[in-house]
């Protein structure tokens, strides 16, 4: 009987000191940094509010702002879109929300 304590004993012992040295390799070095993944788990940037293939219409979460794109006139779709317009979002709630227009069609010509 006292055999078999000492050999349970020392299997035990031994499971024990194999988990102890499997252990340390399978968790992650720390680093000084966070990782890359870790940073685009964040919220998102900017979100898309409408879209219909012919203008977008997207906020800017970090700056609180509200941009409207649109394609030129009698342009296909899938023309490229250009920023016409921006709204200040941190102005909600007043009496009076001013556009900022994004006039590019009079910088053309």
């Amino acid at each position: 009987m006292c055999n078999t304590w000492k050999i349970g004993g020392f299997l035990a012992l031994a499971l024990i000191a194999g988990v102890a040295l499997v252990l340390p390799s399978t968790r992650q070095a720390a680093f000084g940094g966070a990782r890359e993944d870790a940073k685009a788990a964040g919220p998102a940037h900017y979100t898309v509010v409408m879209t219909e293939g012919h203008n977008l219409l997207v906020t800017d979460n970090a700056s609180n702002k509200l941009y409207f794109y649109t394609i030129d006139k009698d342009k296909p779709i899938g023309s490229p879109l250009k920023l016409r317009a921006s709204v200040d979002l941190t102005k909600v709630g007043e009496e009076e929300i001013t556009i900022t227009p994004h006039n590019l069609e009079k910088a053309d010509k």
